[in-house]
C-alpha cells in the first residue's frame, strides 16, 4: 500500500538513501526536511507517515517536531535515530522508534508494519506503549 512519506533528517546522504529505498518500495516521498521549519512547511503536502531523526540542523528538535506532526497534524510518526534511549517510554502520539544504523531491508519490514500489511511489529522496532492498541 503506497503511503505519502515525509523524511525529517539533516544528514543528506542518509535522507537520500532512505528516499531511494522508499521509492523502490512504491511510496511517495513528499519531501526531505533537514530542520523543524522545513518539516512544518512540508506538512501541507499531507504526509501519512513521517520518519523523524532527533538531531536536526536546528538542534535536538526532532522530538518536538514528531510530537507536533502527530498530535496537531495527525501524521503517523516513527523516530529513526541512533539515540533511541533518549526517547524513554515514548512521545505522545508517535508510533515508536527504530535505531540507526538500519538497512533497506529493515526499512521495508518497518514500512510493512506501518502500512498495516503485517500486524505484529518487527523486533527491530520499539513500539511506544501509548501507541499499542491506538
Amino acid at each position: 500500500m503506497q503511503r505519502r512519506i515525509l523524511i525529517v533528517e539533516d544528514e543528506s546522504l542518509v535522507a537520500l538513501e532512505l528516499e531511494a529505498t522508499l521509492d523502490e518500495l512504491g511510496h511517495d516521498v513528499v519531501g526531505i526536511a533537514p530542520d523543524s521549519t522545513t518539516a512544518y512547511r512540508l506538512v501541507d503536502k499531507a504526509p501519512d507517515i513521517a520518519l523523524v531523526d532527533l538531531n536536526l540542523r536546528d538542534g535536538p528538535t526532532g522530538i518536538h517536531v514528531g510530537a507536533r506532526l502527530s498530535q496537531e497534524f495527525g501524521v503517523n510518526v516513527l523516530f529513526m535515530t541512533a539515540n533511541s534511549k533518549s526517547l524513554g517510554d515514548g512521545v505522545p502520539g508517535a508510533t515508536g522508534v527504530m535505531s540507526k544504523p538500519y538497512s533497506a531491508e529493515d526499512v521495508q519490514v518497518v514500512m510493512e508494519y506501518l502500512t498495516g500489511r503485517v500486524e505484529t511489529p518487527p523486533p527491530l522496532l520499539k513500539v511506544f506503549q501509548q501507541a499499542i492498541g491506538a
